[in-house]
């Protein structure tokens, strides 16, 4: 997905995105609970950026995710793991409801369809995602999941 979304960075600016949003229903604002404990309204590429850079933090951290065998994961693993791919979730949905057509023009449909039915799929299998959540593209997602 981040590869996909790398081709829009020239399209989903600041300026052309300057919230996150997916469709005129939902926005979304950025927290990481840290840093930024109260969330904040950010453009669509920034928030994308805070969200890659905080996921690659988690994927960093050893009491997350522990590199040696048998270390213990911590009781918040499920949480921390449904909270990335809640947001990831969020970047799909702005890339199909603001960018679309572009993925269209520049021939990737079947790229990012066939990477969202992934994931859906693999959401789905492994409850990761509230089904509220799905709600911006929810009739994308009941069209995979009744396949």
């Amino acid at each position: 997905m981040n590869i996909l979304y790398g081709t829009l960075t020239e399209f989903c600016t600041a300026g052309n995105c300057p919230t996150m949003t997916a469709g005129p229903k939902y926005e979304y604002r950025w927290a990481d609970g840290v840093t930024i404990k109260k969330p904040i309204e950010v453009s669509a590429p920034k928030y994308v950026e805070y969200l890659m850079d905080w996921i690659e933090a988690q994927l960093d951290d050893e009491l997350i995710f522990p590199q040696k065998l048998g270390a213990p994961f911590p009781p918040n693993f499920q949480d921390v793991v449904k909270t990335i791919f809640k947001r990831l979730f969020r970047v799909y949905a702005h890339i199909y409801h603001s960018h679309f057509q572009k993925i269209v023009s520049l021939k990737e449909e079947a790229h990012l369809n066939t990477c969202f039915k992934h994931f859906v799929l693999f959401t789905w299998e492994f409850r990761l995602i509230d089904k509220g959540e799905l709600a911006p593209l929810n009739d994308l997602v009941e069209s995979i999941l009744k396949l």
